[in-house]
């Protein structure tokens, strides 16, 4: 943004230096005029003094061997060098002096003879001419004619065989209107100084003016091209701004507007945009939506676990809070009030319900770690398989396919997965544990079956849901499964239960670890359908037995 806005700033002095440019190139564009202007009156007048060198006319300096010019042959071009910002800007040209002595009669008769071309040529090309002598007298022009030029520079510069040329400051005949003050080029004069050559000698200069042409003219003069120029700017410039209000102005207004809703709690708000302009922005939004979706489901989940956890908080400090008081009420009231078995009980209770508080803190603070990601952590599921069978050394726990699969985990926290898979099914008169590993693609899918008590059809749909538990009366919390499921989605991975009613069959599937996978990875639901190794449906009896703890 600041450098937007400092171009914006900047394109005034961008506009002005565009005019120093124009206003040079009608400079050099004058010169080189003045330049093919001279050489054709230079050649005349060249041809002049030749035809009368065997009458005596007299020639000038002679020029210098290393600035004579090339062969006949040979081609000189002189290039139009003027330059507003190089150059010194000399004060306006010297008066005419008197010359030392008068031209020579054959010069002033050449003069005379130049003289209808130049008034002729002049008509057309508004330039001033001057035609010197080889001392620097005027012999043709409109004005100071016999007088003396030799002492400007430039024609001092010509009269040693050297062309040159010169910007001068113009005094005009009245002042040119404000505007014109941005264009330097009005107020500068071109001066030209062109020897003429004869036999490696100076006979004489062509001396040229003109005043550039005003930048503000041209315009007007080109004013169709810049007319079309400037609609060509202007309708890019629209279609360049319908662009931008369609691919980003649009979107994000329409982004904006969906933020406020989702803020307001407008579940209908996470439908995608109607229009997204830009794969960029398209990709924003959806990754947009998707935390939105998720910080949705988070709070609602939230919403739903602080009311399961109240509920659950609540019947063992009620349980506390009356056996509190009735041992209270025994102690401050009449003796014989409570027996001491009747004591007894209470303080069991309250122990049993403290212990079941205790259980439930530890719980959540297990899920709490659940759910939170640990980068670039691996384990050998083989090692973690060892040390499960080290950990229920009694429980008869059969592993096929586990050796050479790394998952992306922990081995901590894997340990912890199949722990509280392990412990649930020894919990529900399971005797034999079947794990079995086999590698999908970019993940590892671990089916873990037991021969315990099947889930009945109306509880599957809730063994995974926090604080669901049947046996709540033996101290069940409810939340190993649900610490389970966080651990699995924190970590890229998923949990599904066995299709089969049969038996108790879960299905894990775990990122392998390998930095090439992607941060999440998605299950695939068709995997589900495969049966799990040691669950046969050959009992219907079970199908409506007891539900998971």
């Amino acid at each position: 943004m600041f450098a937007v806005l400092t171009l914006v700033a900047t394109l005034p002095l961008v506009g002005l230096f565009f005019f120093r440019i124009y206003d040079n190139q009608l400079i050099r564009q004058t010169q080189a005029e003045l330049i093919a202007q001279s050489r054709v009156l230079a050649a005349i007048y060249a041809e002049e003094v030749t035809s009368r060198l065997g009458a005596g006319i007299p020639l000038g300096a002679e020029i210098p061997r290393e600035l004579r010019p090339d062969p006949p042959d040979a081609v000189t071009p002189i290039r139009p060098l003027l330059d507003l910002t190089a150059d010194d800007l000399f004060v306006r040209r010297p008066d005419a002096l008197p010359a030392l002595r008068p031209a020579a009669a054959a010069y002033v008769a050449i003069g005379a003879r130049l003289m209808p071309i130049i008034l002729e040529t002049q008509k057309v090309t508004l330039a001033g001419f001057r035609i010197l002598d080889p001392q620097g007298v005027v012999i043709a022009g409109r004005d100071e004619v016999g007088q003396s030029l030799a002492h400007i520079d430039e024609v001092a510069a010509a009269l040693r065989g050297q062309y040159q040329a010169a910007l001068r400051i113009r005094v005009p005949d009245k002042a040119p209107p404000p505007i014109y003050s941005i264009s330097r080029g009005v107020g500068v004069h071109v001066f030209s100084a062109m020897p003429v050559i004869v036999n490696d000698h100076v006979a004489g200069v062509i001396y040229t003016s003109r005043t550039p042409r005003n930048i503000f003219e041209h315009l007007y003069q080109e004013r169709g091209k810049f007319a079309a120029a400037a609609g060509t700017v202007a309708f890019f410039t629209l279609l360049i701004g319908l662009v931008v209000a369609r691919t980003i102005t649009q979107p994000m207004h329409e982004l904006i507007q969906r933020a406020g809703q989702i803020g307001r709690g407008d579940r209908a708000a996470f439908r995608p945009l109607a229009h997204y302009g830009t794969r960029d922005f398209a990709e924003l939004s959806r990754h947009f939506f998707a935390m939105a979706e998720q910080l949705a489901r988070r709070s609602d989940y939230i919403a739903n676990f602080s009311a399961h956890l109240t509920h659950e908080l609540k019947s063992p400090l009620t349980s506390i809070k009356g056996a509190a008081e009735l041992l209270l009420d025994s102690l401050t009231g009449p003796s014989g009030t409570l027996t001491r078995a009747e004591q007894e009980k209470f303080l069991r209770n309250m122990l049993g319900d403290a212990e079941r508080l205790e259980t439930v803190a530890q719980r959540l603070r297990e899920l709490a770690r659940a759910e939170v990601v640990s980068q670039n952590e691996q384990s050998e599921l083989a090692d973690v398989i060892d040390r499960l069978r080290e950990r229920f050394p009694d429980a008869a726990i059969e592993a096929g396919g586990c050796d050479g699969h790394r998952i992306a985990m922990s081995g901590d926290i894997a340990l912890i997965v199949l722990t509280h898979l392990t412990d649930n099914a020894l919990r529900h008169n399971a005797r034999h544990i079947h794990i079995e590993a086999r590698a999908d693609a970019e993940v590892v899918v671990l089916t873990v079956a037991n021969d315990g008590d099947p889930i009945s059809p109306h509880n599957r749909e809730q063994i995974f849901d926090a604080f669901f538990t049947t046996r709540r009366d033996s101290g069940g919390t409810g939340m190993g499964l649900a610490i389970v499921r966080a651990i699995m989605t924190s970590h890229g991975g998923s949990i599904i239960l066995s299709p089969l009613a049969s038996c108790v069959g879960f299905v894990l599937r775990f990122r392998t670890a390998s930095p090439d996978l992607p941060a999440r990875t998605t299950f695939d639901p068709d995997h589900a359908a495969n049966p799990i190794h040691g669950c046969h449906d050959n009992d219907p009896s079970h199908n409506n037995s007891m539900s998971a703890g």
